[in-house]
């Protein structure tokens, strides 16, 4: 266990902690104590039936979503219960840096994400959720988001997987495989047992340029569009925005997210039939596409859409790629609102 001060309240704002007990994984092993901590915006009311589910991305945390909520946006807290789950081996949940004993760092047990979603369905239960508008997450979320759609049919209304895929594409797994094995080059990464988060200083650096290297679109770079948004020079950028998220974060929680990641698959529930496990969806559902996106491409997106039934495919414009997300671009965030807010306006079934 190593303390890492980046997993606090004060680096990402205040949260809750859910006790989930004795957490029996996918894998058959078993997380003591487990915890999973969340946030919520709004009120839920008498019915249970407002709620908005927004899980998080691979190496995110609630607050790097929470400028999508606010009143006057999609997700209004006037009129929605928003609640945001962390995920489990994310830092501020049961993870590797935060675990005594057996499981403690590199020995962390292989998670899933049907694992994340289990959770989170526990959590609505003891917050008296009873029925979910919309279920909506960006790149690790929209795979969770999937998961909700196809495992939990009768609770979700609508779905708006952003920039993810409901089973992780073989280009996509070499991409994963690739930044984990730049993680772990680094000498001090010492399989998992280094002393202290920053130790692995050089790895966290070389799996930052990886993402910078497919997190946005050739001509960010070619162009020199990173001009645009206050970075001074390639050199600048690198530092100022990659190297920056990830370097207070822990090796061993990156790798444990990189996993289930990598794992991600609905077909899963269908003896490996994709098709059949999409076409399952009840929801309503908006297929969210980045079009200059190198982690998910628009026909990535396009092939799994084309599976569901109540379903459009959504594709945004932005040379921020996969990253359109950060809403950096006021364009970018206004697009993806205006997106979910259509959604959300779109009859039920």
């Amino acid at each position: 266990m190593s303390d890492n001060n980046y997993y606090t309240s004060e680096q990402h704002g205040d949260f809750e902690v859910y006790e989930l007990g004795d957490f029996v994984l996918e894998g058959g092993e078993t997380l003591r104590g487990a915890t999973l901590a969340y946030t919520c915006y709004g009120k839920l009311n008498s019915q249970g039936d407002n709620a908005i589910l927004f899980p998080v991305m691979f190496s995110g945390t609630h607050s790097a979503m929470a400028p999508y909520v606010g009143e006057g946006l999609a997700l209004d807290p006037e009129k929605y219960f928003i609640v945001i789950p962390n995920q489990l081996g994310g830092g501020l949940s049961t993870s590797p840096h935060n675990t005594n004993g057996p499981y403690q760092a590199g020995y962390f047990p292989n998670l899933s994400i049907g694992d994340d979603v289990r959770a989170q369905n526990q959590l609505l239960t003891h917050l008296g959720v009873k029925h979910l508008q919309l279920v909506t997450g960006w790149s690790m979320g929209a795979q969770q988001t999937y998961e909700w759609a196809v495992r939990y049919p009768n609770m979700v209304e609508r779905a708006a997987p952003i920039a993810g895929t409901a089973k992780t594409t073989p280009h996509c797994s070499l991409y994963v495989d690739v930044f984990c094995e730049a993680l772990t080059s680094d000498p001090a990464w010492n399989n998992g047992a280094y002393k202290e988060s920053s130790d692995v200083e050089v790895g966290l650096r070389r799996l930052s340029h990886v993402f910078a290297m497919m997190g946005v679109c050739q001509n960010f770079y070619n162009d020199e569009l990173w001009a645009d948004y206050g970075f001074s020079s390639k050199e600048d950028l690198l530092k100022g925005l990659w190297e920056n998220w990830f370097l207070p974060m822990d090796p061993n929680n990156l790798l444990c997210m990189a996993k289930k990641w990598n794992s991600g698959d609905v077909s899963l529930h269908t003896n490996g039939d994709l098709s059949a496990a999409l076409a399952s969806i009840t929801a309503n559902v908006f297929v969210i596409s980045f079009e200059q996106d190198m982690f998910i491409s628009p026909a990535d997106s396009m092939k799994e859409q084309q599976m569901i039934p109540r379903s459009e495919l959504v594709s945004i414009p932005s040379p921020w790629g996969h990253f359109t997300m950060l809403g950096i671009s006021p364009e970018d965030f206004k697009a993806i609102d205006s997106s979910l807010k259509r959604l959300l306006e779109t009859e039920s079934l």
